[in-house]
């Protein structure tokens, strides 16, 4: 083959693939780069959601952010949140898939069960976990009766209402990362474990030099999903406890859904976007950065 026909094969693989992923370019442009740069634009302007008002004030949105003690409550609100769920989502969906990995009847059904609550709406998780914990007529309320106590108001109370948020969110979302978990272990040679059995290697043994360190990327990958999905908070205490009590369970995205939709200051809620951006890329960062250390 001569030079230029090289040349323009080279050319035609190159359109070729530019074509392949001009679809997905467009969209990427078009949905994230653009409302990107536009949300930082908006953040620099005093923006009301409805009307032409707009003004330009520089950086004086995010200078009202550090004096702002409802979003740094926010702020705790949202990292206690985290600090809760995504530590005891993953262990806990490793768990579930440990104990349903395998062939069987019984453990087909339990891994539907438990993937089940996944596919529910938002709405009806918290309705259904209202109903559960409410201290009038909730499901709770007869056991307390029997034990001869005063039913609780978990989500009244100001203590007990962000691990009952927790608790919440932990029985809607465990099926996701369990599947993923599950999906790990399909992938790990049967032959390590034979090797382990003719060893007499103990589960403890088993699980800690052949079955963590096989899935430790899978195990990075939900950390990472579960910081990103959990920083995001919003639909469990906007329904169930609207922020309350004291605003002890007031999330960052609920207080920028306020700021926006009730009080109409975009611009400023757009800057509260922006402080949540850079928490949730902190910390997946962090995660990613301990999650390369740990293969080398």
């Amino acid at each position: 083959m001569s030079a230029s026909s090289l040349i323009a094969a080279r050319r035609r693989d190159a359109l070729a693939a530019y074509l392949f992923l001009a679809p997905f370019a467009v969209i990427y442009l078009v949905f994230l780069v653009y409302p990107f740069f536009k949300g930082l634009w908006i953040s620099l302007h005093d923006w009301e959601l409805a009307g032409s008002y707009r003004e330009y004030i520089g950086f004086l949105n995010y200078q009202d952010l550090w004096t702002d003690t409802i979003f740094w409550k926010a702020v705790g609100n949202t990292l206690t949140f985290v600090a809760m769920t995504v530590p005891t989502m993953t262990a806990l969906a490793l768990v579930l898939a440990l104990a349903v990995f395998g062939q069987g009847r019984l453990k087909g059904v339990l891994r539907s069960v438990f993937f089940m609550s996944s596919v529910f709406s938002v709405s009806v998780v918290t309705l259904v976990w209202s109903m559960v914990l409410s201290a009038d007529n909730g499901l709770l309320v007869p056991f307390f009766h029997f034990i001869g106590m005063k039913p609780v108001n978990f989500l009244g109370h100001p203590t007990l209402a962000m691990p009952s948020i927790a608790l919440t969110t932990l029985w809607w979302g465990v099926g996701l990362p369990m599947a993923l978990f599950l999906a790990a272990l399909s992938q790990i040679p049967g032959e390590l474990y034979e090797a382990a059995e003719l060893d007499h290697a103990s589960r403890f043994t088993v699980l800690g030099r052949i079955t963590l360190p096989s899935i430790r990327h899978t195990v990075l990958l939900v950390l990472v999903l579960q910081i990103v999905g959990q920083f995001q908070i919003f639909g469990q205490a906007h329904l169930m406890t609207q922020g309350g009590p004291a605003n002890r369970t007031r999330t960052l995205v609920q207080y920028i859904y306020e700021t926006s939709f009730r009080d109409w200051q975009v611009g400023y809620a757009t800057a509260m976007s922006f402080g949540l951006f850079i928490l949730m890329l902190g910390f997946t960062m962090l995660q990613l950065w301990l999650g390369r250390k740990g293969d080398e």
